[in-house]
Order: C-alpha cells, then sequence, then structure tokens
C-alpha cells in the first residue's frame, strides 16, 4: 500500500513538473489570486506578529489590501502574455500600496514584471532572473534598508532561486518548492537578523506575508485548501474586531461575538467547519481556557453561533451589532463631521496632511491645510488615496505630513506618480505634524518651506498611550496585557494599570524642565470630562506650564501627548 502510494504521489509530482515547466499570463492571474487568498486567511496571523504590544498591527492588512488592488487590476483582463499580467499587477499594488509592508510588496512586483517585460510565457530561469530583478528594485526603495526584515526574505528567495538554476531546476513549479523552502528558512531567521525581533519573540511580519503569498500560490498548484488559518486559534490579544466592520460582505447583517468556555477540549477543525456554513469574517481567539469567537452572519441565522456555541460549552459573554445600522451611524457622521479646509489658489503651498480621527483632522484644517487624508495606526492609508488628494488641486506645489511612520513609504511612492513639484515632510506623529503647520509659509519659497517644516519637526515631543495588546518584557519594561503603556518619541518607556499614574511617568521622562506647553489629544473611549481630570492633575504637578486639551477622536490611543 505504501509503495503504491508512494508511486502515485511520485507520478503527480512528475505530472505538476510537466504541467507548469512554463506559465502564462493567464495562470499568474489564477496563482497570484490564490497567494492573496492564502495570506488573507492568515492576515490576522501576520497582524499579531507586532514588536512592540500596541494597537497597530496592520502588516497583514496592509498587504492584504495592497495584493487585492493587484487582483482587481487584473480581474478584468484576457490576456495570455505574463508580460501584460505581471505590469498589472504591479501597476496595482503601486497603486493600492499601504504602510511599509504594502509598499515593499508593490517594489517586488515592480523589479518583477520590469525583468518580464515583452515575454509571453515564463519558465524556471525567467522566474530566477524577475526574482532577482525583485530583490535589487525592493532594496533600492528603501533609503536604509534593514536586514531581518521583507527584504531580506526577498534577497533569500531570490539567491535560492539562482541556486536552482544552477543546480538543473527547469520547471517552475520545482522553483517555487525551493523558493517557498528558502522563505520558511528566511523567516525563521529574521529575529537572529534583527534583536528587536528576537526581544519581543516574534519573526518578521512583512517577511512572513511574503512566505504566506508564495506558500498560497504552492498550495495552490498541490490543490491544498487555501481557506483553513495556519493557527486557526489565535491569542485573544491578537484579534482586531474593530476592523472587521470595515469591509462588509453582502447579505452579512449582523456581528456576533460570543465569550465562551468549552466543556471538552475544543475541535477546532470542526468548529471552523461548521462556523463556516453559518456566516464569513471568521475569527476565534483564545486566552487561559477562554474562547472569543467572531463572525458576520445574515438576518436570518442571526443567533444561530450562539445556540451552537452553547451546545459546546457555557456561554460568558455575547455581543450582537447591526452591520447595517453601524454603516448608516458612521455615513451620518461623517456627514455632520464636515470640514473646511483652506482654499489654495494656483502657485501657492498646498498641504496634504494624514489624520487618525476628526478631531485631530479639525486641527490640522484650522492651520491652513488643504486636503486630509483619513488614517493612521490601524489604518494606513494606500498611495492611490494620497495621490486623489492633492492630483486635482488647483496648484503645482504639495506638501505631504505623513505623520505615522508607516505611512511615509506610501506618501513618497505618490510623489513619483504625479507632475505636481511634491515633498514629504517626514512626520512620524500628528504633534509632529502640527509643529510643521507653524512654519508653513504659502507663499514662500517650496525648498525653503519644506527644509523650515521639516526642522520643526524636532520641536516638539510626543506620546502616545494605549492599552497593551499582550504580555511582554521589551526595552526594559515590563508590560501585562490590558496595561496602559506609553510610547514616548517611539520607544516604550512606561506600563501600568493606571492612566494617571502612566501619564506622570511619561512627562517625567520627557525632560519637561525647558517645555512650555503640554497638549492632551483625548480620544479611544475617554471622556472630555475625564481628559479634563487628568489636565487639571498635570497642573498641579507642573505648574509651570500651561496645559490644553483638544478632542482628537483617534481610535485605539487613549492619549496622543504633544510636549513643547
Amino acid at each position: 500500500m505504501d509503495e503504491a502510494r508512494i508511486q502515485s504521489e511520485g507520478e503527480m509530482r512528475q505530472r505538476l513538473i510537466e504541467r507548469y515547466r512554463e506559465i502564462d499570463g493567464r495562470t499568474l492571474r489564477r496563482v497570484a489570486g490564490a497567494g492573496l487568498s492564502w495570506l488573507r486567511t492568515n492576515q490576522q496571523l501576520v497582524n499579531s506578529l507586532n514588536v512592540f504590544p500596541v494597537p497597530d498591527g496592520d502588516t497583514g492588512t496592509n498587504m492584504v489590501l495592497t495584493m487585492q488592488a493587484a487582483i482587481d487590476e487584473i480581474a478584468p483582463l484576457g490576456e495570455r502574455s505574463i508580460s501584460q499580467v505581471a505590469q498589472a499587477i504591479a501597476h496595482g499594488t503601486l497603486m493600492g500600496a499601504r504602510g511599509n509592508s504594502g509598499v515593499i510588496l508593490s517594489q517586488i512586483w515592480r523589479g518583477f514584471a520590469r525583468a518580464l517585460d515583452g515575454h509571453e510565457t515564463m519558465d524556471a530561469e525567467t522566474l530566477a532572473i524577475a526574482l532577482d530583478e525583485a530583490r535589487e528594485t525592493a532594496y533600492k526603495g528603501v533609503v536604509r534598508p534593514v536586514e531581518g526584515t521583507i527584504l531580506t526574505v526577498s534577497k533569500d528567495i531570490a539567491l535560492a532561486a539562482e541556486e536552482a538554476v544552477r543546480d538543473g531546476v527547469q520547471s517552475t513549479f520545482e522553483m517555487l518548492e525551493r523558493i517557498v523552502e528558502a522563505a520558511e528558512k528566511s523567516v525563521q531567521r529574521t529575529p537572529d537578523l534583527l534583536p528587536v525581533l528576537k526581544e519581543a519573540g516574534v519573526v518578521d511580519s512583512g517577511g512572513k506575508g511574503l512566505l504566506l503569498l508564495f506558500e498560497g500560490i504552492l498550495r495552490a498548484i498541490y490543490r491544498l485548501p487555501l481557506d483553513q488559518p495556519l493557527t486557526a486559534v489565535q491569542p485573544l490579544s491578537a484579534l482586531v474586531l474593530d476592523r472587521a466592520s470595515e469591509a462588509i460582505e453582502p447579505g452579512q447583517d449582523w456581528e456576533v461575538i460570543v465569550d465562551f468556555r468549552p466543556h471538552t477540549p475544543l475541535d477546532v477543525t470542526d468548529f471552523y467547519q461548521r462556523l463556516d456554513e453559518m456566516g464569513t469574517s471568521i475569527q476565534v481567539g483564545e486566552g487561559d481556557g477562554m474562547y472569543r469567537m467572531h463572525i458576520h452572519v445574515p438576518d436570518e441565522v442571526r443567533f444561530e453561533p450562539i445556540e451552537y456555541i452553547d451546545q459546546l460549552g457555557t456561554v460568558t459573554n455575547v455581543s450582537l451589532e447591526n452591520l447595517m445600522v453601524q454603516m448608516a451611524d458612521k455615513a451620518s457622521q461623517a456627514d455632520m463631521q464636515s470640514i473646511l479646509l483652506e482654499t489654495v489658489e494656483p502657485g501657492q503651498i498646498a498641504i496634504i496632511t494624514v489624520a487618525p480621527g476628526p478631531g485631530i483632522a479639525r486641527v490640522f484644517a484650522s492651520l491652513g491645510v488643504a486636503a486630509i487624508v483619513e488614517g493612521g495606526q490601524t489604518m494606513n492609508p494606500s498611495t492611490q488615496e494620497i495621490l486623489d488628494a492633492f492630483e486635482n488641486l488647483p496648484t503645482n506645489k504639495i506638501i505631504i505630513l505623513p505623520n505615522n511612520k508607516n505611512v511615509i513609504l506610501a506618501a513618497e511612492q505618490a510623489t513619483e506618480l504625479t507632475v505636481k513639484q511634491v515633498a514629504v515632510v517626514p512626520s512620524i506623529s500628528v504633534p509632529q505634524g502640527i509643529s510643521a503647520m507653524f512654519a508653513l509659509n504659502h507663499e514662500g519659497d517650496f525648498d525653503e518651506t519644506v527644509a523650515a517644516m521639516t526642522n520643526a519637526l524636532d520641536d516638539v515631543q510626543y506620546a502616545e498611550l494605549t492599552t497593551a495588546t499582550r504580555s511582554i518584557d521589551i526595552d526594559g519594561v515590563s508590560v501585562s496585557q490590558g496595561q496602559v503603556i506609553c510610547m514616548l518619541n517611539g520607544r516604550l518607556v512606561a506600563a501600568s494599570d493606571n492612566l494617571e499614574e502612566i501619564l506622570h511617568e511619561t512627562l517625567r521622562q520627557a525632560n519637561t524642565d525647558q517645555t512650555e506647553l503640554f497638549t492632551l489629544y483625548y480620544g479611544a473611549g475617554l471622556t472630555a470630562m475625564q481628559a479634563n481630570q487628568l489636565a487639571d492633575n498635570i497642573r498641579q504637578n507642573w505648574p509651570q506650564q500651561e496645559v490644553e486639551v483638544v478632542e482628537g477622536g483617534q481610535p485605539h490611543y487613549q492619549l496622543i501627548l504633544s510636549i513643547e
């Protein structure tokens, strides 16, 4: 029996070697879609690979949205030419790129497509050349490449492909097997190359996402399922449920979340299969024996997941939200929060800024920005969204304030897609962006204004207070999941169960002797009364400094603090 099975597997493998000796554009379109499907299935796994325990685990989401833009671009194509399909994928990822991981992924596809220019099909040797060009383009697209990231994985993939050619590999199928194996080893090595990953106990998230793309392609060729995640049950801290309503599937009217403790060990495979029959957007998390299940379901079966789980264990909490009402509320809120923006004339300098909340957007509007792009932690805007914000303005002089380190690359990429004079002032926080606005001169010399706004970034310190998504010891700080933590100038400095206590510790570490103003931008569930109470307490302890309170409206972060 074993010999027969081995022989059958050998014959199947030989058929795949022959079938995929070369691939054309239609095959590339199909397997690229499979890569996206596998990445989306494991999206939350990639999101959970955060170095710091902050709610900005968006690498998986950014890579999925970037690839989805590519798949949308190639969907209507009937081309057999692999050159045409690769070029369309490259263009789609370029315009849809979100976050640093998405931008680097778009550069990988850009180099890949460049190497295939004029080719009708792709064999193993051509694939190796394309992967090498992809690596080179990705590295050139980053000012200061860092090893132990997606860049390293792209390099190791290219080296494995070159070695495969030297070994006489002549089928793209065999090449893919070599690539996936090399990518897996490369991802596992990332903590050895980037100490902060080792300290956090994670592998690089972008590298993991790239591995999943190639792995999904290979799984499609093997005809393995693409809808069962590698880790079906993730840590509770890795669930990102507040983003689940961003794209509501047709016919899915209710969001159902159930917390429960199973009577017996949970059969995860069976559990997922049963839930899959009910709805979509399924997530399952586990912590200390307690499980949390999330699903979107049609109106007529909204109680079915609850009834099913009640048979498996003790239900401790249930949440049902009408997704259609949520979407209507969001649209209504958007209407009420219309913001008056600066009107620019031809020849004037226009400022485009990224803002994570309506209150912060209003502050930027009051300072004279011409356009606002919604975004920030967990919701990085795409290259296309940034480009659209300024392309139709009646001036050729544009300055972009990203206000987030994970938006800078997408902003820089947008500057290459326009004939306008566009510069990025590399603000990595909202306080830095606001500080830069005070150096703006709409009528001034463009280069001098860019330099002045860039210099102003150093005039302010910034802190961000949020809730820890997991327990960890990093940067000399011991963090327990659920504690309030503070990132001061991008560095984790404190953790506490008490918001007031950590706010005071932040100010003590910020060396505030020479500062004059503290501004508290509150959001993430804090009320105006709570924010003002915190401000009053600061005034008592720092009587020499002025304290202002501003409604920021930003998600996930209770406070963004500006120290000037």
